[in-house]
């Protein structure tokens, strides 16, 4: 798979070191707005052929596929123009607020016959298969609540992740990861209901959410850029209770531990990286030797949640799906 960056963002890095580790995988061309800047980061980064505009990598015929790491209000437009180009999109997490853009996009994404992705890198790393299996295999009983966590202290508003206009937001940025941890284990929601903290850009600096299933298993979120570095992921069932103490970034370390009559076990899990696994399901998906484990279903489930989310906390009231 040839595979072009649209963007220099910084996330880039982490697919770069990836891509190294994929053996079907090679970042052949990159494109940036600024033609000096993408000419500099191609040299940088041992990378073949830089753009000067986002279209012309969409034009590029030596490009299979592309990496969109765009600020999220950025993705919905650029995975259509990838799409229409006949790029297969790996899209940065999270994808999209908006539902019906999901909708449209994987509309597109099949009727051209391309795969289209949502990049939550967490979600390939055998840790995470670990935490899904436990649980389905009833591991912790029947699952009775599940908390996640994840925040950073954001101190510079100027930051894409402050700025209303590119849809930024900590519901966004770290939030979405503990709404798709949460689906992971109990399913989809049947309601929700939040409370923001807005700042002066008027984004959500922190966002506290309680998610209510269809089994009356009930999760509480909180996405924060006022808290200290933390993340977490914890589901409590009437057998046992199963932590993750660095489940989106596992490179952070921590342990899996499994709490039952009293009794704590670690859980061992292989080490990876989860951008290498996300990149050779990617191109595993476009060569159809398997399925891509992110696709319309959980993209849309996703948007559906976070949409929830921010009803709720605007209208202060609980929000169904």
């Amino acid at each position: 798979m040839r595979l072009g960056l649209l963007s220099t963002a910084n996330i880039n890095r982490q697919i770069l070191v990836g891509a190294r580790g994929a053996g079907q995988v090679d970042v052949v061309a990159v494109g940036s707005r600024d033609g000096a800047k993408a000419q500099t980061y191609a040299g940088e980064h041992g990378i073949a052929k830089a753009h000067g505009s986002y279209e012309a990598l969409l034009e590029d015929t030596d490009v299979d596929a592309v990496y969109i790491s765009l600020p999220n209000g950025m993705h919905h437009e650029w995975t259509m123009r990838a799409l229409a180009a006949g790029k297969h999109v790996l899209c940065e997490k999270p994808y999209t607020r908006h539902p019906a853009e999901a909708v449209e996009a994987f509309d597109a994404a099949e009727a051209a016959g391309l795969v289209l992705m949502e990049a939550f890198m967490y979600r390939h790393h055998p840790q995470t298969a670990t935490i899904e299996r436990l649980v389905r295999d009833g591991a912790v009983g029947r699952v009775l609540a599940v908390k996640a966590v994840f925040s950073f202290p954001l101190a510079d508003l100027t930051n894409v992740r402050a700025l209303p206009e590119l849809d930024g937001g900590a519901l966004m940025d770290v939030g979405c990861y503990c709404v798709s941890g949460s689906r992971l284990v109990a399913g989809d929601p049947v309601s929700v209901l939040a409370e923001q903290v807005v700042g002066e850009t008027g984004v959500d600096m922190a966002l506290y959410g309680t998610l209510r299933f269809p089994d009356d298993a009930v999760a509480q979120i909180e996405a924060s850029f006022l808290a200290p570095e933390r993340q977490s992921l914890e589901v409590v069932g009437d057998g046992g209770v199963l932590r993750a103490f660095a489940p989106w970034r596992v490179d952070w370390g921590g342990d899996l531990v499994l709490e039952r009559d009293g009794v704590s076990d670690v859980v061992a899990v292989d080490e990876a990286n989860s951008y290498t696994l996300q990149l050779e399901n990617f191109a595993d998906a476009i060569e159809g030797r398997e399925p891509a484990l992110l696709g319309r279903a959980d993209a849309v489930a996703q948007a559906r949640v976070i949409d929830a989310l921010y009803r709720s906390a605007a209208e202060h009231a609980a929000a169904a799906l």
